[in-house]
């Protein structure tokens, strides 16, 4: 009775284990950006809680500016719909719109069509390219900001001329309104902008209504307000009316039922951004954990491993596999390796049957077979099974015995 020995197997999939080994780093780098994500959102709202807001006390509150003006008659009143502030237009009523960007394209129209011709005056707080141009027609915002906060006047406007130098710098806008005031200029582009009604029963009043574009909201601020002339400048801006409506534009002012927002419009861009950050950080960690291919580096063998042993652990891959045809192919070009310089050509032709079996068929002078026979041999079709791939191994021996037969 004989006994087979059963070999150990290796299995080629990772364990739990070196998963975890492997992807450890990324995955703790994963969250220690997740934790600073979430923490400078934290400490970023805390921050901003209250911004522009004239009921907040915090510094980048308005209530400084709010009760100044109460002191000089003007009321204050703070709405957050759409609706609310298209209904407060008046030539009696100045509106000011705190963060004209988080209007949608629709909402930004809607509002134009209430403020224009009513009478009264808007103040657009820092609004961009797109929203500028919907709620100030004429006017552009530049793209390059201005390099310096603090500004002179440098136009004929009163109330600039009265407040001096304020903090207004921040985007810079160009008019296209000949009869549109200027001021405080940064590289020549304005950073507040008057522009006056010209035309409807509007231009006829006693105080004829204007839309006022400021480049930065930092006259505003709470701890602010005490520097240069920025507590003139935002009187004068926002009190030159009874009534003050102080628009704070939310992600949850209502819309009408044509105008659904999708998910994506719900998101601050804050959040996009940083969402395509760790896109971009994930990315970054796989370039640098992944296999780098690269030219062979030559090494010691922890163990001497013995020819046998290799040969022999090949030939299980191959038959593990039934990779006939690539054990044969194998044989065979050995074969013919070993065989080129024993009959006079070189190795680098011992592939080509023109060159090897014409030289093979002269050195063994018939003794082995035909020249036919000798390609079926060497350049033949792989065996059909294991039975033909031994008898392929044994003649390919047998060729290569006669060939080295002096």
């Amino acid at each position: 009775m004989t006994t087979e020995a059963t070999l150990p197997t290796t299995s080629a999939s990772p364990t739990a284990r070196q998963v975890w080994t492997r992807a450890r780093g990324i995955t703790l780098a994963l969250v220690v950006l997740l934790v600073a994500a979430v923490a400078i959102a934290v400490i970023r709202s805390d921050a901003q809680h209250g911004e522009l807001d004239p009921r907040s006390a915090d510094p980048s509150g308005s209530r400084a500016v709010a009760e100044l003006l109460a002191d000089r008659g003007v009321s204050t009143r703070v709405v957050d719909t759409l609706d609310d502030a298209r209904a407060a237009a008046g030539p009696d009523t100045t509106l000011l719109v705190a963060v004209p960007d988080l209007l949608t394209e629709r909402q930004q129209t809607r509002l134009r069509s209430a403020t224009e011709g009513s009478g009264g005056r808007t103040v657009l707080v820092a609004p961009g390219g797109p929203a500028v141009e919907r709620l100030a027609p004429g006017v552009t915002a530049d793209p390059a900001l201005s390099l310096d906060s603090t500004l002179a006047p440098d136009c004929d406007l009163p109330a600039a001329r009265r407040a001096g130098s304020a903090d207004t710098g921040g985007i810079r806008y160009s008019s296209a309104h000949v009869e549109a005031d200027a001021c405080y200029p940064s590289r020549r582009l304005a950073t507040l902008l008057r522009i006056p009604e010209t035309s409807g029963e509007a231009a006829q009043e006693a105080t004829p209504g204007d839309t006022v574009v400021l480049g930065a909201p930092d006259i505003f601020y709470n701890d602010h307000l005490d520097e240069h002339g920025n507590a003139s400048l935002a009187l004068q801006l926002l009190g030159s009316r009874d009534h003050l409506v102080w628009y704070l534009p939310s992600l949850t002012d209502a819309t009408t039922p044509d105008e659904e927002r999708s998910f994506f419009d719900l998101l601050p861009s804050g959040w996009l951004w940083g969402t395509l950050q760790l896109f971009v950080a994930a990315a970054l960690a796989a370039l640098w954990r992944a296999r780098r291919l690269g030219p062979l580096v030559p090494e010691k063998l922890p163990v001497a491993v013995r020819a046998s042993e290799t040969a022999e652990g090949r030939a299980r891959l191959y038959r593990k596999a039934n990779a006939r045809d690539r054990a044969a192919t194998a044989l065979r070009s050995a074969t013919r390796t070993r065989l080129a310089p024993l009959v006079g050509i070189p190795v680098a032709q011992a592939h080509t049957p023109e060159a090897l079996l014409p030289a093979l068929t002269a050195h063994l002078h018939g003794e082995h077979g035909d020249g036919q026979s000798l390609h079926t041999l060497l350049f033949g079709p792989p065996p059909g099974d294991d039975a033909a791939l031994i008898a392929l191994a044994d003649q390919l021996d047998a060729l290569e015995r006669e060939v080295r037969r002096p």
